[in-house]
This record gives structure tokens, sequence and C-alpha cells, in this order.
């Protein structure tokens, strides 16, 4: 399977600032799906990114890295106001799958035991991380969003490879720490769908001193292959 990438505008898990600048740069590439955080930009301009995201015919992402069900709800609100296909992110309370349900979004939770704030740390057994999305995806939830990279218990690609053959991997997007060719490679070994990616494109990992599209440019490239 060759992986297909949901590019996050994001930087140090923060919305950058020119983001819709940014977006426009880049529309005419072939990267159908965008997103960025719930942090760093105001509400009005999230609205108005993720409208302009859509009109380009983008499928559109927001994360929302938050562990309390009034936080989670909350994300959910601000996901369907703003206009978003999908949420991702946040712990799969009842209310938030029921609020996704009634609203059309598509839900991806956190998989497993996640805290730490922002970045989130994952911790836990193969086993019950699995579980985990077993019983999200069980609940309703659309898929399951996976920061393996961020696994503090094991091996993060054992953990991907349970996952997908527990769940199926149009069910599981990885989230998070992606930024070689190296992990890119091993994304396609082990049979995910699709991943984010946002700072190692804005901080140069593969094109040094390069832009933000350049970055991109090559990592569609790659991608092809």
């Amino acid at each position: 399977m060759k992986p297909e990438m949901i590019i996050m505008l994001t930087n140090n898990d923060i919305t950058v600032p020119d983001a819709e600048e940014i977006f426009e740069e880049c529309k005419d590439l072939p990267a159908k799906k965008w997103g960025f955080k719930d942090v760093g930009l105001e509400k009005d301009r999230m609205i108005e990114l993720a409208k302009k995201m859509k009109d380009a015919g983008k499928e559109t992402y927001i994360e929302v890295v938050t562990y309390t069900e009034e936080g989670c709800l909350e994300g959910a609100k601000l996901a369907y106001e703003c206009g978003f296909d999908y949420l991702t992110g946040t712990l799969p309370f009842d209310s938030v799958l029921e609020y996704a349900k009634a609203h059309n979004l598509k839900y991806y939770p956190f998989a497993g035991d996640v805290g730490g704030g922002s970045p989130v740390e994952l911790k836990g057994s193969i086993e019950s991380v699995t579980a985990s999305a077993k019983k999200a995806i069980e609940s309703g939830a659309a898929g399951v969003d996976l920061t393996a990279y961020r696994y503090a218990d094991g091996d993060p690609i054992e953990l991907i490879k349970a996952v997908v053959d527990a769940v199926g991997a149009d069910k599981v997007c990885i989230a998070g720490s992606i930024g070689n060719a190296e992990r890119m490679e091993a994304m396609k070994k082990a049979g995910v769908a699709e991943y984010t990616m946002g700072s190692a494109l804005f901080n140069g990992n593969f094109v040094k001193g390069g832009t933000f599209r350049e970055n991109l440019e090559y990592v569609l490239d790659y991608l092809k292959e």
C-alpha cells in the first residue's frame, strides 16, 4: 500500500500564523488531505482557512489535543463549526462519539493511554492499545489517531502493524514524528494508509534550506514511488 499524507500546517504542535498564505502557495500540488491544529489561529481564521481548503477540493482535518470530556466535546463542536471533514485527536467519550455522528464528522480519536499534554505520550502494552483502537471503532469512530512514534512502552512499528491488523489500514492515521525518508519507508512496509506531516516540511528535513513547498514537492514525489 502507498500511504497518503495529511499535510498539517503546524510547526512544533501549533498552527503557523501564515498558514493561509502557505496553503495558497501550495494548493495546486497533488495533495488532497490538509489540516491544522486547534491552537495558533483565532476561530474566524480557522473557519476561513478550512473553507479555502474545501473550496480547493481538499479533504480537511483538525487535530485537537485534549483529554477531558468537556475539552474533547468543545473540540468536536469547533470542528463542526469550522466545517472540517475529519476530527482527529481527543478521547472517545460517548458524548463526543454521539456529537460526531450527529454532525457527520469523521472522527479519529487517540488510541491507547495518551497524556502528557502536547506532544502526546502513548503508554501501555501493544495489546491494550490495540484493544483501545478496536473499542473506539466498535463504538462508532471512523478510525483512530495513532501516535506510534510517541509510544513509550515498546516498538512503534510493532504497534502499528498490530493496530493495522486489528482494525484495517484504512482506519489508522499515524500522527506525528515522521520526518525522514527512513520513517516514510517504514510506513509503506507497515501497510499504513495515511500519516500526518507538518514540522518536517517547515524545518527543511528533506530539502535543506528549502521552502515549505520545495519540501512538500519532495515528499509527494517520494510517495509516488
